[in-house]
């Protein structure tokens, strides 16, 4: 009886999902890669010319760069289309798994040396993630972009981004002139927020892309293009403030609170948006939910630890900045809509 009962509470991921997930792992194998690629690229470029940290730019003449550049093209790519395939509960979280990638490649490539507790991080995030893969929301049947555009359109959606503009205008006009120099949750707060919009706004075109791939144009519809402006605004929008917050604050701070605040958030607008809970049960809610919390912790212990070594502290602030392997979407010369 309890074995029924379980298989009627989880009957397998849909094939949708299983897309989703193989692109979100695809995205965070090149975006952790492409830190590694473009460092070496850009040791070399140091060799030969002025360091980027010392405000050089000779990297743009280092192939190995250009390399580590189009392999991030490509991980957004994949991740954009992740988003048209499995809910954002799904795909979101799993960018922590870029950071794994990063620190094993660092480790083994660039001879960083990962701590023990770097490890335990590493297997923390491993385990949240599978959590929330086999506990994830199926991939709700939309056949039309208009369909979406109607999700966001309702009262709940209406509300959260009506509170959300207000939140991000409060900021911006009132905290971030007064404590934008020495309070890094102002200029994180800003993208975080602005960025559980574009999530969804992302998630809204890439339904309406391949929608259209798979031959039911969706380009004649008004809402495609509202999604698109959505998706640019917002996006320069992350890009700006976020640019701002690692020109004023260490990457090792910024880096993990934003992972954090972006994931939460851009989780809720899921929630709220394209109800991914109706469907599940207290016990799968809750069970991802702790995988994410998992996750959560990991990052933040294999962040804290990035620079350490046995029996040794950190190193000098300036080196972090110029030699730390960044989280995902968090290097200051892109921005991905998490």
């Amino acid at each position: 009886m309890a074995s029924h009962s379980w298989r009627d509470a989880y009957s397998g991921m849909s094939s949708d999902n299983i897309k989703g997930l193989v692109l979100a792992l695809s995205s965070s194998l090149f975006i952790g890669s492409s830190f590694i690629v473009k460092k070496k690229g850009l040791k070399k470029a140091g060799v030969s010319g002025i360091r980027a940290g010392s405000g050089g730019y000779s990297y743009l003449y280092e192939p190995l760069w250009w390399v580590g550049m189009i392999t991030m093209v490509v991980g957004e790519v994949a991740n954009f289309a992740a988003y048209a395939f499995a809910p954002a509960i799904l795909v979101t979280p799993l960018g922590a798994l870029s950071i794994i990638i990063s620190a094993v490649l660092a480790h083994i490539i660039l001879r960083e040396k990962l701590h023990i507790f770097g490890v335990l991080g590493c297997a923390l995030c491993v385990v949240g993630s599978t959590t929330i893969v086999l506990h994830a929301p199926q991939e709700r049947a939309i056949e039309s972009v208009t369909e979406v555009w109607d999700l966001a359109t309702e009262p709940a959606f209406v509300l959260y981004g009506v509170l959300v503009l207000v939140a991000v205008f409060i900021l911006v006009v009132h905290y971030i002139p007064l404590y934008g120099q020495t309070h890094v949750m102002c200029y994180i707060g800003v993208c975080s927020l602005v960025g559980s919009l574009s999530v969804m706004s992302v998630k809204g075109l890439g339904i309406a892309l391949k929608l259209t791939f798979s031959g039911t144009n969706q380009l004649v519809y008004p809402q495609t293009w509202a999604f698109t402006f959505f998706v640019l605004l917002c996006v320069i929008t992350q890009m700006n403030y976020l640019n701002k917050a690692l020109d004023t604050f260490n990457t090792a701070v910024v880096s993990p609170i934003y992972y954090v605040m972006f994931t939460t958030l851009t989780i809720i607008a899921s929630v709220i948006m394209f109800k991914d809970w109706d469907g599940q049960n207290p016990t799968q809610i809750v069970t991802e939910l702790c995988g994410f919390v998992t996750i959560l912790s990991g990052t933040f212990l294999l962040h804290k630890t990035k620079d350490m070594v046995e029996g040794s502290t950190r190193l000098p602030k300036h080196m972090d900045e110029e030699e730390g392997i960044p989280l995902r979407r968090h290097d200051s010369s892109n921005m991905r809509v998490q």
